[in-house]
């Protein structure tokens, strides 16, 4: 009987949702492809070779990729049952960057800590980590979200998390932060009134944030106008719009992107989206937004049959999940296109960054897990149904 039941169980273990699976990967290719073409300028600059950073991308994706591998065997029962360490571990890794010898500043922000081998954003680990905390909350206090205070609490939890992160500072991950933390709680029963009075009450200390710090408030005009200084701070996103601009519907080819050699700062990073617009035109901007569509809608999909099967935490968790991949896809295209402020986010998989991609990776196997374990309740597949 151990023995039937130990193969059964690794069995089940290979029962991923294969539109997930397929899309993920799609977009993962995809994205090393592009990252090397976007970065080549930049790495010979850096004295680098010229796919130094493709190289980089392959090893966190790889590291991605196992750490996937074992996330996959964890069960959710685990997982709610330990969610409610994920809020200090998260708070833990905010304050960490403050400490003398671990955190690590660049260009006037302090969002890595030093691993020794690399640097790590903190913040690509809170989401994830503040996601699993907000799924076991609902979990435990399902019918307190529908009151007013139960709405309060994690919102309190989130805005502390993102104060922190206007420390480093950080302005666009603690948005993120915010928007996810109000759509978990929304999704699961939290009134329009409660979320819009609260929302009144944020709205100030958020317009405060933006305009406390004179680089914010420069990006913010620059988003209004952003032809009224090309050359200074509107020159990064002149230089992205440009490069949309010339893509036109079908681009001017593979790494034949003009925009990138020097032009436009951040190519690789924040601005891959600018890249695959000049070089694949309209067709490949539409493609990388069907293929996130794709996914998030895959993602909801497998929530949805979580929840409907009586899986809450599970649920609760691919919603969080799907949720902070779909508004940062939507940030990062809304800054690329001058539709929304320039903003430090990442395309999950696309744009080249190891934390970025790392924790993407372990946040696409919590859903597969979400969708392994609905396979798994469903009960063995019917051969000619």
């Amino acid at each position: 009987m151990a023995q039937a039941r130990k193969k059964t169980d690794l069995h089940d273990a290979l029962r991923l949702d294969p539109s997930l699976l397929l899309t993920a990967t799609a977009l993962a290719l995809f994205g090393l492809v592009m990252v090397a073409s976007a970065s080549i300028a930049i790495a010979v600059e850096a004295g680098q070779g010229p796919l130094y950073y493709m190289w980089r991308h392959l090893v966190f994706l790889t590291a991605g990729v196992v750490g996937s591998i074992v996330v996959l065997h964890i069960p959710l029962s685990f997982l709610q049952k330990h969610s409610v360490w994920a809020l200090p571990i998260a708070f833990f890794l905010l304050a960490l960057v403050f400490i003398p010898g671990f955190g690590v500043t660049r260009n006037g922000a302090t969002r890595w800590i030093n691993l020794g081998l690399s640097n790590f954003q903190v913040s690509e680990a809170v989401k994830l980590a503040l996601i699993v905390y907000f799924a076991g909350y609902l979990v435990r206090r399902r019918e307190q979200v529908v009151s007013l205070l139960g709405s309060i609490k994690p919102l309190i939890v989130a805005g502390l998390a993102a104060g922190l992160l206007f420390l480093q500072p950080d302005f666009g991950t603690a948005a993120l932060l915010l928007l996810m933390a109000a759509t978990m709680i929304w999704l699961a029963g939290a009134r329009w009134a409660h979320l819009g009075a609260l929302s009144l009450a944020i709205a100030p200390v958020m317009a405060w944030a933006a305009m406390s710090e004179s680089y914010r408030f420069r990006r913010l005009q620059t988003f209004l106008d952003p032809w009224a200084d090309p050359f200074n701070n509107g020159f990064q996103l002149t230089q992205a719009l440009i490069a949309i601009g010339r893509g036109e519907v079908f681009g001017v080819g593979l790494g034949a992107s003009v925009q990138k050699l020097y032009y436009l700062p951040e190519a690789h990073t924040d601005f891959i989206f600018s890249v695959i617009a000049e070089e694949l035109g309209l067709i490949g901007v539409v493609t990388v937004l069907v293929l996130f569509g794709l996914l998030v809608g895959r993602g909801f999909k497998v929530a949805t049959m979580a929840l409907a099967r009586g899986e809450q935490f599970g649920g609760w968790l691919a919603m969080g999940i799907c949720s902070m991949l779909a508004y940062q896809t939507l940030i990062s295209v809304g800054v690329n296109l001058g539709v929304l402020p320039t903003k430090g986010l990442t395309m999950p998989l696309l744009s080249s960054g190891g934390s970025s991609v790392l924790m993407t990776c372990l946040a696409l196997a919590l859903v597969l897990r979400v969708a392994h374990e609905n396979a798994v309740a469903a009960g063995p597949k019917r051969s000619g149904a």
